[in-house]
């Protein structure tokens, strides 16, 4: 088995002995989350801990809860359609844009600091001479970008008059990838390493020279009906906010910790970018710099 194999089999251990344990304690709040399609590495962990800090920091106030994992993994659309729904599963965590806080109930706090928008990209290892090459938003614009359909990556790179691709099978994206479908795939510096790890037989390899930056917000989402989860989880996270545990989970978890080194995102040429997806209401949290990543506290976590 190997190391990479090893750790996922571990820490698939420990967050199914999580629940195990959330199972059995306390009856007064049931929520239930899904599993990701395409979970191959370990990400979702991280967003399961932040819910539990934010669950655990207002107890005294609401009382006991239970996660459950739902058993099904699920696509992103089909997540969200069920929780409009009110199926399945009662929360998701997922990058906001117009249409789905319309349809859906956002917990406005930027779940990952805004970190999910600094994009850089998967590429063919023998295409890196290629991306030295460019060095202006017009260069990269001569290029394709892969990125799902129903992601709203998709709106705001054409937005930018980038040039984009889309397809439906998250799977399926690689080999388009390496079938040069497209030339690059902008993924999170969050999402970008375990995937590359994951599927080192492919000649993939993680583009060195370039990141596309722009706002783009991870919330959880409920029901719309459900405003007292709603609320309940904005108030535990303002509290981790205002306590510094926010930032110790974010800067320290193991899943965001070996990102920050391996981005280089300080030593990269930025192209910043709009997002034309964000409501009013989303866009006033842009003035509230402690929601968001100032690139600076990479330096000093």
């Amino acid at each position: 088995m190997s190391m990479n194999t090893k750790t996922i089999a571990i820490a698939s251990l420990i967050c199914a002995a999580f629940f195990l344990i959330d199972i059995a304690v306390g009856d007064d709040l049931i929520v239930r989350v899904p599993q990701n399609e395409g979970n191959v590495d370990t990400r979702s962990l991280y967003f399961i801990d932040l819910l539990k800090l934010a669950l655990d920091k207002t107890i005294t106030k609401y009382g006991p809860y239970r996660l459950v994992m739902a058993d099904l993994k699920m696509q992103q659309d089909r997540a969200l359609n069920w929780i409009e729904q009110e199926k399945i599963i009662d929360l998701y965590w997922s990058m906001t844009d117009k249409n789905r806080e319309t349809k859906l109930l956002p917990v406005r706090i930027p779940l990952m600091k805004g970190l999910l928008g600094y994009r850089i990209f998967i590429i063919n290892k023998d295409d890196q001479e290629k991306f030295d090459r460019i060095n202006t938003i017009g260069d990269l614009k001569k290029l394709t970008a892969g990125q799902g359909h129903d992601w709203p990556d998709v709106d705001i790179l054409q937005a930018n008059n980038l040039n984009v691709v889309s397809f439906s099978n998250y799977e399926g994206s690689f080999k388009m990838l390496k079938a040069r479908r497209f030339d690059y795939y902008p993924r999170g510096v969050g999402e970008i390493f375990p995937e590359i790890e994951a599927r080192k037989e492919m000649g993939l390899t993680v583009e060195k020279h370039l990141l596309l930056r722009y706002p783009a917000p991870i919330f959880y989402f409920v029901n719309r009906k459900n405003l007292p989860l709603a609320a309940r989880i904005e108030e535990g996270l303002r509290m981790a906010i205002s306590d510094g545990s926010f930032n110790r989970l974010f800067f320290n978890h193991p899943n965001n910790k070996a990102i920050f080194s391996k981005a280089g995102i300080n030593e990269r040429l930025i192209f910043d970018m709009v997002n034309p997806n964000l409501t009013l209401e989303t866009q006033a949290l842009l003035q509230d710099k402690s929601l968001w990543l100032d690139p600076r506290e990479l330096k000093d976590n």
